[in-house]
């Protein structure tokens, strides 16, 4: 006699949806992965930076929010980062926007772009 196919696809069946359950487990574990803070991985504070440069703020204890980002941007070992260092073509880091200090103004910026930043990996 002639097996039943409909039991022979049964455990093939079960056997596909267990390898899909483990791709799909494999997949959520891996990319929480990436949101994980790494050992060593974090920047210097641009304080540390420009100190350790010697640069024109390395006595200064705290720069000004311009001069931060200036730091960062001269501190950026890339090759992108190197050639085109701090570039501000619309000069925002000189406003001050709906009545915020300059200061106020820089970290409002900062925060926006990380924000859409986010938005824009979660989509």
């Amino acid at each position: 006699t002639s097996p039943n196919p409909a039991s022979s696809s049964l455990p093939s069946s079960k056997f596909s949806n267990m390898k899909f359950s483990a791709v799909i487990v494999t997949l959520a574990f891996g990319s929480a992965a990436a949101f994980a803070p790494q050992q060593g991985s974090a920047p210097m504070r641009t304080t540390e930076l420009s100190a350790k440069r010697g640069g024109r703020n390395a006595k200064k204890a705290s720069l000004s929010a311009k001069d931060e980002l200036m730091a960062l941007a001269e501190a950026n070992p890339d090759k992108l980062g190197n050639s085109i260092g701090f570039w501000d073509p619309l000069s925002l880091a000189d406003q001050e926007f709906w009545g915020l200090s300059n200061e106020a103004t820089i970290g409002y910026l900062r925060h926006a772009e990380i924000k859409h930043g986010r938005v824009a990996m979660a989509a």
